[in-house]
């Protein structure tokens, strides 16, 4: 990756809270999340046995969902090595009777969504080759066509055997956020991006280091009412910058809790 300004970003761990952690848990293990610290109120998993901790689910039996009009996750997305690695997740994953919500090409890349059993919304997906991306007006030029299932698919069949989120890692945080004016400004002072595309309505797309958007912001649906904290879902999204030598929490606009660490 080339540097812009930041040097390197990246989209490190996620924290959910959610009423059921069992059935939650029990979820992201059929993804091939691998449970590396476990107790009765919360569980932490990494994409592989050893790896870092990736994903954080605490337990809140009593708290209650955000009102549908608020700002916090769209979905956080986790980016694979490659496309034989996404085909053979998918091939996987639907085997062990996990139901998904729609498959896109978005030009930049090749995705799958899907929802938590308590609605957080994720993204599975794989890259093109950057020389691939498309462009228009000087920015990314992502778009939503029809995803080519058969040919992903049969790409699967290329993928070594081993642990189905081996290489894998989060690519990149989407939210829902009640003002694009005034939360744009604020990630890119905090984390040090510039905006990738601008041109989908009631969106924008925001990178460093060259790449298409390492967080999405949109305003669909309508969304008036900042991030309470105590609801279920999102609870906090960490990113790692390069430049960065101690941790720093804060708060977006939205009142989206967010924390910056160093890179490990």
């Amino acid at each position: 990756r080339s540097a812009l300004g930041c040097g390197m970003l990246e989209f490190v761990h996620l924290h959910l809270r959610v009423r059921d952690l069992a059935a939650v848990s029990d979820f992201y293990t059929r993804l091939g999340f691998v449970p590396v610290k476990t107790s009765p109120d919360r569980t932490e998993f990494a994409v592989t046995a050893g790896g870092p901790v990736r994903l954080t689910l605490t337990a809140a039996r009593s708290a209650s969902p955000a009102p549908a009009d608020s700002a916090g996750l769209f979905h956080a997305a986790l980016l694979l090595p490659n496309r034989a690695a996404l085909g053979n997740w998918l091939r996987q994953t639907a085997d062990a009777g996990v139901e998904f919500d729609g498959f896109s090409d978005h030009g930049v890349s090749e995705a799958i969504y899907l929802h938590d059993p308590e609605g957080n919304g994720l993204e599975f997906y794989a890259d093109r080759p950057t020389a691939a991306w498309p462009r228009q007006n000087g920015e990314i030029g992502m778009f939503t066509r029809p995803l080519n299932l058969p040919d992903l698919l049969a790409e699967a069949a290329r993928a070594p055997a081993g642990p189905p989120l081996a290489g894998a890692r989060w690519g990149h945080l989407h939210l829902r956020v009640t003002d694009l004016a005034r939360s744009d400004p604020f990630y890119r002072e905090a984390l040090g991006m510039v905006v990738t595309e601008s041109s989908y309505p009631g969106a924008r797309f925001l990178a460093a280091d060259g790449y298409h958007h390492h967080l999405g912001l949109n305003t669909w649906g309508g969304v008036r009412q900042p991030r309470n904290p105590a609801p279920l879902g999102l609870v906090e999204a960490t990113f790692a910058r390069s430049d960065r030598t101690t941790t720093t929490s804060l708060h977006d606009p939205n009142g989206i809790a967010l924390r910056v660490v160093p890179v490990a």
